[in-house]
């Protein structure tokens, strides 16, 4: 299986983003909206960044910062792993072991055209393994 075809299972390959100068309390009121836990960091129509449940809580929470004076470009993730559609569930599960990441955005040619979680790669992993059993 490849990300495509995880991006397909999801059923839906909505992106949802924000702009590095927004404040980190708007990124929480979207993640809480869309009911995600990250949000892929956009500026200029490119890839910049990704702010994540974990920023938040590392970054902001714990060290007592406010968020409604933090932008998320002061706590967003600057390297993000980004993969072509036609890598393979197990590939991506290694980069994201490796990487220590939960999110991969997806693109085809230079085309982003979603993202994938940790969640979905072993959902497809398991759904596979069900069906060679």
């Amino acid at each position: 299986m490849k990300a495509k075809e995880v991006l397909q299972a999801k059923g839906y390959n909505e992106i949802w983003t924000i702009a590095p100068n927004a404040t980190v309390l708007d990124a929480l009121k979207v993640m809480q909206e869309k009911n995600v836990g990250a949000l892929l960091v956009i500026e200029g129509g490119r890839l910049t960044g990704i702010i994540t449940e974990r920023d938040y809580a590392r970054k902001v929470a714990l060290q007592g910062k406010s968020t409604e004076n933090t932008f998320v470009s002061d706590i967003m993730s600057r390297d993000v792993y980004g993969i072509q559609s036609d890598l393979s569930v197990e590939d991506c599960m290694m980069l994201m072991t490796e990487k220590k990441i939960r999110h991969l955005p997806v693109f085809e040619n230079e085309n982003l055209i979603g993202i994938i979680s940790i969640g979905n790669v072993v959902k497809s992993i398991i759904i596979n393994q069900e069906r060679l059993i």
